[in-house]
């Protein structure tokens, strides 16, 4: 009896050490995939139970029963996050825990570019397949709007940045993030005005900024180009800029600013109207707020591109035809 006894204590010995070390072997064998890459999303409040049901609708060859129970056997089940994850060839149960566990989303990135005015940005955005269009047919107003900022001009309210978002995320979370980086921003720059400065408020500050941002070829001249803005604001005098002029176009514009555009009347038409316009005309990025704020303290109040990116800057208006006849006319 004491034989039979410890054959069968043995025999279940065995069997317990073989399904372990199955199990230690099988968390560390590649899954099977349906293809390269498989996308998996998981909801916030799934529970473990459902999220290995999850990777296995998602196409991976696996039994979610055991997928489950390694979830449960490794005590990390309650520190799956919710997510939009992308599952890669090669992956193992231990692998793909850990994954969930950390966080590790499928990020993808989309740049807003200095000077793009708000019409390239929703296009920018509605060309991200796997970003989430809920701005999809709204007008403007309505996106500021659902951005909380009711009756607020979209148009330089977004920073110029790389922003990183998981697969399946709204454009309205990318949106919102790019305004608060540009609040944060304004407020930086403006915190950093000088007295000489001719804007009087943080919104005149982001409009001529985006002037700045528009009409600078050479960054090193963006304090020069927000010198002469400023002298003209100061002295009275028309900011006559071309970029102002093609924003209040719009689609009119037809590529070659012809004289009777800039005799046509617009809110931003700084030929026709003094001051400032109602409105910025672009994003500004950093070095361009804080030009805006922090011009160069010289007297130009003219200034030519060369042809190169740079631009040549008179005090004179004299000066300034001479300028103007050697850069651009060749005299």
């Amino acid at each position: 009896m004491r034989r039979f006894l410890l054959t069968v204590f043995l025999l279940v010995s065995l069997s317990v050490l073989g399904a372990g070390g199955w199990a230690l072997w099988w968390v560390y064998q590649p899954l099977r995939l349906p293809a390269p890459t498989v996308d998996l999303s998981i909801e916030p409040g799934t529970l473990p139970r459902g999220v290995a049901q999850a990777v296995h609708d998602a196409g991976v060859d696996v039994d979610p029963d055991l997928l489950y129970w390694w979830f449960r056997f490794s005590g990390q089940a309650r520190q799956i996050k919710a997510g939009s994850y992308e599952l890669e060839g090669g992956i193992t149960p231990h692998r793909l825990l850990a994954k969930l566990a950390r966080g590790e989303e499928s990020l993808r990135a989309v740049t807003l570019v200095e000077g793009w005015n708000f019409r390239q940005v929703r296009a920018a955005l509605a060309n991200e397949d796997v970003l989430k269009p809920d701005t999809r047919g709204l007008t403007d107003e309505a996106l500021m709007n659902l951005l909380g900022r009711p009756g607020v001009h979209p148009e330089g309210r977004f920073f110029p940045d790389t922003y990183t978002y998981a697969k399946g995320s709204s454009d309205v979370a990318v949106l919102k993030r790019a305004m608060r980086a540009m609040d944060k921003r304004l407020a930086q720059a403006w915190a950093l005005r000088s007295p000489q400065a001719a804007v009087n408020t943080p919104e005149e500050a982001l409009v001529l900024a985006s002037i700045v941002e528009k009409e600078t070829g050479k960054a090193a001249d963006r304090p020069l180009v927000a010198a002469v803005f400023n002298n003209r604001l100061r002295a009275g005098m028309p900011l006559q800029t071309d970029p102002t002029v093609i924003y209040g176009l719009g689609p009119a514009f037809t590529g070659n600013l012809k004289k009777k555009d800039l005799q046509a009347d617009t809110p931003w038409n700084t030929y026709t109207r003094a001051g400032l316009p109602p409105t910025p005309i672009a994003m500004p990025g950093k070095a361009s707020l804080l030009a805006a704020v922090q011009p160069a303290q010289t007297d130009v109040l003219y200034f030519v591109s060369r042809g190169d990116g740079s631009s040549h800057f008179s005090a004179s208006l004299d000066e300034h035809n001479r300028a103007v006849n050697k850069y651009q006319r060749g005299q």
